[in-house]
């Protein structure tokens, strides 16, 4: 029996693409020359992406066959989502499953920022611990926690984090239900009431710059900054400026504007922690994201309904 055809766009795991190879005709994009990549386009049905990874106008144009983009990450901000409906294709992403990494990931930046802990095992590897003690540094439990984005992982990290006895408010388009979960309405206000603004909000357009000079500037010089939502929703010229002048305390950062692009004036900073976009990025989760790529292909082949389908 032929094999359905299924494109590779963009990197993705060597265990997720070795399955898609078994069970389907697939092709790699990159490998692609332009004369195979158009006579593929015509018959093609399927591709599948990351999360980082951009899918244009241009490229969705481009395959007049194309009915389905399978996104391996819950983020899909690099996808032009207009242009798909617009060409009537399907996108589908990985959600949940990644809720309980990120939200993981978020109490460690507090809790590696706002303690230096980075910082500290460079003292006692540079020897610094021999000629004294390392700096004094800042209490997590019972501090104010402003959240941006009050979905799955915002949720989820609130709950982490009142096993803190942090005190938790938040920012959000719609009110979410929570045990003493405090909705403010304006930005600048959550981070002026918080020692911590965690950044959980997705990319994209609306939220581009979201966290700029202003809600920094209300945050202030005793505030931290934690973002494991997305690069973009930072300025990033913003943030480096308060660093520099001492106008907040510190930052945790998971996520970068022009990834894998990091500014080298966030790096080497004892108050600036950051990794690299690994929040999800668990051998166990890992797995499950790619399970739900290959159960969203399997799905669209065998229904032409995809199982977890972007809003």
């Amino acid at each position: 029996m032929t094999k359905q055809k299924v494109l590779k766009q963009a990197g993705l795991p060597d265990a997720l693409t070795a399955e898609l190879a078994e069970r389907y005709d697939l092709y790699d994009y990159d490998a692609l020359t332009p004369v195979e990549a158009q006579t593929l386009a015509e018959s093609c049905e399927v591709a599948i992406t990351n999360g980082e990874a951009v899918v244009s106008r241009a490229f969705i144009a481009s395959m007049p066959a194309l009915k389905l983009i399978a996104v391996f990450g819950v983020g899909y901000d690099g996808v032009d989502v207009a242009a798909a409906r617009e060409y009537g294709v399907t996108v589908t992403h990985t959600p949940g499953v990644l809720t309980d990494d990120v939200a993981d990931l978020a109490m460690g930046l507090m809790l590696a920022t706002s303690r230096r802990i980075v910082a500290a095992q460079k003292f006692i590897e540079r020897g610094g611990w021999r000629d004294g003690g390392f700096t004094w540094t800042r209490k997590v439990s019972g501090a104010r926690l402003g959240i941006v984005g009050m979905g799955r992982i915002g949720q989820t990290l609130a709950r982490r984090a009142r096993g803190f006895d942090m005190t938790i408010a938040y920012y959000n388009r719609t009110p979410v239900a929570g045990p003493d979960w405090q909705r403010v309405e304006d930005l600048s206000a959550l981070a002026a009431d918080s020692d911590f603004l965690v950044v959980c909000i997705p990319g994209g357009e609306e939220t581009r710059g979201l966290i700029g000079s202003k809600v920094l500037a209300a945050l202030g010089p005793e505030g931290i900054l934690i973002n494991i939502g997305r690069g973009s929703v930072v300025d990033e010229a913003a943030l480096i400026k308060a660093l520099d002048a001492g106008t907040l305390a510190g930052a945790g950062l998971d996520v970068f504007a022009c990834e894998p692009e990091v500014p080298e004036a966030l790096q080497g900073r004892d108050n600036v922690v950051i990794t690299p976009h690994m929040a999800s990025a668990t051998h166990d989760t890992r797995a499950q994201m790619s399970r739900l790529v290959l159960d969203n292909v399997a799905a669209w082949f065998e229904t032409g309904r995809a199982v977890t389908p972007v809003a």
